[in-house]
C-alpha cells in the first residue's frame, strides 16, 4: 500500500488523478475501500500515561476533534500532497483559513501587503478586523510588480511581513507573477501568501513558484458541487503545522469531519471537472466577445487578456471564471442575470452548476465605490463560474439578456 504522508517520494511520483483520488486514506482495521467518517468529538486512550503523552505533544495521535480527527486529517494530507506541501491545517471556512494564517504568522505592529484586488471579505477582514489587532495593509496593484517592490522599499522599519494575493483574482481574472513575486518578498524577509481558489492545484501550484503558504476556500472547487463550507492552509511543517496550526487548537476554526469527508470526495473529480470546466470557459469568453452587448471580456485564455502569457506555464489553462461589462450599467447587468433561467443567481462559485452574480452588490457590496472603482469593479460588470451544463446551453441563456 502507498504511505500517504504528504511528503512521501512515491506518492509525488504519482500523476495528479492518482493523488487526488489514493492518498490521505490508511485503512482501518475494518478493511473499508471508501474514507470513513469518524463522527467523534473525542478518542479514549490506554491509559492515563498515554493521554500525558499525547497532550504533550510527546506522542502523536488523536486527542480531541477540534484538532485531531482521523477524516480530517485524510483530506488534509491529501490536499498536502496536491498542493506540495508539507502541511496542511483544514478550517471552517476559507475566511477563517486566511484570519488562521494571520494570527499564527503576524503581531501588533506588522503590517500586510497586499493586492489591490481581492475578494470584498478578505479587504474587510484587513482594513476593519485585523487593525483592532494593530495590522495595518497597504494595497498595491496586483500585476505591477514594480509596486510592490517600490512599497516594500519604502517599508525602512521592515514592519510588512507578509504578501497576500488572488491569482487570477476575483472577479477580474487579473493574474501576476508569482515566481517574481516571491522572489521580491522573500528579498525583503516576508512571506507570500496566494489564495488558489480559482485554479486549486489541478492548474496552478503555487508553492512550486516560491510561495509560502497557500490558502483555499474548499467550498469552492474542491468540493465541486456547492454542498459544504470549509478552507485550508498549506505550507511547511513550521510556519503551517506548528504556526497556524496553534491557531487552530487555540480557537477552534473546526472543519467537521462530514464536511472533510465530502471535500475528500471533491478531490477525487478535481481535474476532470476543472479542466472541463476551463474549455467552456474559454468558449464562452471567445462568444462574449461577439455580442454587441459587451463592452469588456475578462478571461485569462484570452489572447488580449493583459497576463496571458501566463497561461500556460504559469496556469495551466485560463480558468472557469468569466467575467464581462455590459453596457448601461447596474440596469442592463441586473437585466441579463435575472432574463436567465437556467444559470443559478448566487455568489457562489466553483460548482458543476453555472452561477452568475452581479459582484457590485454582492461579493464586493460591503466596499466603498471608490474601492470598487479602484480595482475595476464597475456596475455592468457579470461574473460567471463556468460548470458542466452543455457549452451551447450556457450561452443560449446569456443571450436571452444580450439580445
Amino acid at each position: 500500500m502507498i504511505s500517504t504522508t504528504p511528503i512521501d517520494s512515491e506518492a509525488e511520483a504519482l500523476g495528479f488523478a492518482t493523488r487526488a483520488i489514493r492518498t490521505g486514506h490508511q485503512r482501518t482495521a475494518e478493511g473499508e475501500h471508501s474514507e470513513p467518517i469518524f463522527a467523534t468529538s473525542s478518542f479514549v486512550f490506554s491509559s492515563a500515561a498515554e493521554a500525558a503523552a499525547r497532550f504533550s505533544g510527546e506522542q502523536a495521535g488523536n486527542i480531541y476533534s477540534r484538532f485531531t480527527n482521523p477524516t480530517v486529517r485524510a483530506f488534509e494530507e491529501r490536499l498536502a500532497v496536491l498542493e506540495g506541501g508539507e502541511s496542511c491545517v483544514a478550517t471552517a471556512s476559507g475566511m477563517s483559513a486566511i484570519l488562521a494564517v494571520c494570527l499564527g504568522l503576524l503581531k501588533s505592529g506588522d503590517r500586510i501587503l497586499a493586492a489591490r484586488s481581492l475578494f470584498g471579505s478578505t479587504t474587510m477582514l484587513f482594513d476593519k478586523y485585523l487593525t483592532r489587532c494593530g495590522i495595518e495593509t497597504d494595497y498595491v496593484p496586483l500585476s505591477d510588480l514594480m509596486a510592490w517592490e517600490a512599497a516594500l522599499e519604502r517599508d525602512t522599519e521592515r514592519r510588512i511581513r507578509l504578501l497576500f494575493c488572488e491569482t487570477p483574482s476575483n472577479p477580474l481574472t487579473e493574474m501576476v507573477d508569482l515566481q517574481a513575486l516571491a522572489a521580491i518578498a522573500h528579498r525583503y524577509d516576508a512571506r507570500l501568501v496566494v489564495d488558489n481558489c480559482f485554479c486549486t492545484p489541478a492548474l496552478q501550484r503555487p508553492l512550486a513558484l516560491g510561495a509560502d503558504i497557500v490558502v483555499h476556500s474548499a467550498t469552492k472547487y474542491l468540493d465541486g458541487q456547492g454542498r459544504c463550507v470549509g478552507g485550508a492552509v498549506v505550507g511547511d511543517r513550521k510556519l503551517v503545522g506548528e504556526e497556524v496550526y496553534g491557531v487552530l487548537r487555540t480557537t477552534g476554526p473546526t472543519l467537521s469531519p462530514f464536511n472533510a469527508w465530502v471535500f475528500l470526495k471533491g478531490l477525487e473529480t478535481l481535474e476532470l471537472r476543472l479542466l472541463a470546466q476551463s474549455r467552456a470557459a474559454a468558449d464562452l469568453a471567445i462568444w462574449l466577445t461577439q455580442q454587441p452587448a459587451v463592452e469588456q471580456v475578462y478571461y485569462p485564455g484570452l489572447a488580449d487578456h493583459p497576463q496571458h502569457q501566463l497561461v500556460g506555464t504559469q496556469q495551466r489553462t485560463g480558468g472557469a471564471i468569466v467575467a464581462f461589462r455590459v453596457r448601461g450599467g447596474r440596469a442592463a447587468a441586473w437585466r441579463v442575470i435575472d432574463a436567465t433561467r437556467l444559470l443559478s443567481i448566487t455568489a457562489n462559485l466553483g460548482d458543476v452548476k453555472t452561477t452568475i452574480t452581479h459582484p457590485a452588490t454582492t461579493t464586493h457590496g460591503r466596499l466603498t465605490p471608490e474601492q470598487r472603482d479602484a480595482v475595476g469593479i464597475s456596475e455592468g460588470l457579470i461574473r460567471v463560474a463556468v460548470g458542466l451544463e452543455a457549452p451551447a446551453d450556457i450561452q443560449a441563456d446569456l443571450a436571452r439578456g444580450l439580445g
